[in-house]
């Protein structure tokens, strides 16, 4: 019941979101796409049904099989390096949907650390390299990412206060919830406060995903 739940409530907002976008950015038909962390290629499609030449960047081979077979995209294999394997504004525009706040390191490194500090140091380090990829290879971009301040966590669908927590006491709740909880997740994750959102993205408009009045995802856009 949960789980119907949350997917309604994301794919809704999905939806909505994209309906910004296209309201937002002037996209023309040919223009050079990336879809950075797309997965299948089912989101963009949905959003910009009539753009073909989107190229669906992700790390599961799996996805990336089901997004030239279904969708006939273009498709490239990420791995979890420093640089993105792209030239210098090589794409018109970049959409990356709930990305960032996973590019926080190797993910076998990251989960196991238990140091507040240290975590915010080396996931903030991360996932500047990345925003700064973004802008070197697309003349344009949106990015989302889920609000650090929400009631609900969308990683965990626990309640919000589950980001004032320690690190090390996160971590253990998480292994606790996967255990029964319908939402199961890794702590590899940084959310963005609008601070952050603003000096991660300075060169570009950030904006407010709001839900029942209150901000559930922040968005950066450069036009």
């Amino acid at each position: 019941m949960l789980g119907a739940i949350q997917a309604r409530f994301s794919s809704a907002a999905r939806r909505r979101r994209g309906e910004f976008l296209v309201r937002t950015v002037n996209l023309p038909l040919n223009a050079r796409i990336l879809d950075l962390g797309g997965g299948t290629g089912r989101h963009i499609r949905a959003i910009l049904p009539f753009h073909t030449d989107i190229t669906v960047c992700d790390i599961s081979a799996e996805d990336l099989k089901t997004a030239r077979e279904r969708f006939g995209f273009k498709s490239v294999l990420l791995q979890e390096t420093e640089r993105l394997p792209f030239d210098d504004q090589a794409f018109d525009f970049c959409f990356c949907s709930s990305v960032i706040e996973h590019v926080t390191g190797p993910k076998q490194d990251v989960v196991t650390i238990a140091s507040d500090a240290d975590f915010l140091n080396v996931a903030r380090e991360h996932q500047n390299r990345f925003a700064g990829e973004i802008s070197r290879v697309a003349k344009s971009f949106y990015v989302q990412t889920p609000y650090r301040y929400f009631p609900i966590e969308s990683h965990t669908w626990l309640p919000g206060v589950i980001v004032l927590l320690p690190r090390r006491l996160q971590i253990s709740l998480i292994e606790l919830f996967n255990r029964f909880w319908f939402k199961r997740t890794t702590p590899d994750w940084h959310l963005f406060d609008w601070r952050e959102m603003t000096e991660t993205f300075p060169n570009a408009k950030i904006y407010r995903e709001r839900y029942l009045g209150m901000t559930k995802s922040l968005m950066a856009i450069k036009a």
